[in-house]
């Protein structure tokens, strides 16, 4: 190619903008605008202590085996046919329940049926029998953020975290309004 020396700059330009483009079109098309590939913990983490989002990451590892429902199945947690909107379906592992929190033994385990049919794990959630603590919500995660439920209902003390699906009422916000029932 024969070119004089401000075609030549226009050339480098034009290719250097089609260079950038294109890795800007990539790198749009790799991210979802809503941010849902990003972290749930770390979508939720403002305000909360590095010590709680430590023990929110605890929780997220421990329960990364059971993504899969049948291997939470397989560990004793069992179907206990609570199913909710903004929830989704619960499976309880009854020899956890006593009054110890451990972010890597959480009592429920909480999963949602996408559209497709394909089951996910949404949220992790621990449970104390309110007949061991009456008077009291149980301790929780490090700092004041949680909140525990009393549920008469159930006769438990109850506290979701959302380590796995984003929640934007917060991390530990008993619903969620993303997650709905299929």
């Amino acid at each position: 190619m024969n070119m004089k020396p401000f075609q030549m700059k226009r050339f480098q330009s034009a290719k250097m903008m089609i260079t950038a483009l294109s890795v800007i079109l990539v790198i749009s098309c790799s991210k979802d605008d809503s941010g849902l590939d990003a972290d749930a913990i770390d979508r939720s983490s403002t305000g909360l202590s590095a010590e709680t989002i430590a023990q929110l990451r605890t929780a997220k590892t421990a329960t990364q085996k059971y993504r899969n429902v049948e291997a939470a199945k397989a560990d004793g947690y069992e179907d206990i046919n609570v199913v909710q909107e903004n929830m989704g379906f619960h499976l309880l592992k009854a020899s956890l329940l006593d009054t110890i929190f451990d972010p890597a033994k959480p009592e429920i385990l909480v999963y949602n049926k996408k559209h497709d049919g394909a089951i996910e794990l949404v949220a992790v959630e621990y449970a104390v029998p309110i007949p061991l603590t009456p008077n009291k919500a149980p301790e929780g995660f490090i700092g004041s953020s949680d909140s525990w439920s009393y549920s008469t209902k159930f006769n438990l003390w109850l506290l979701h975290s959302w380590v796995w699906e984003f929640n934007p009422q917060g991390i530990f916000n008993p619903t969620n309004p993303l997650v709905h029932l299929h």
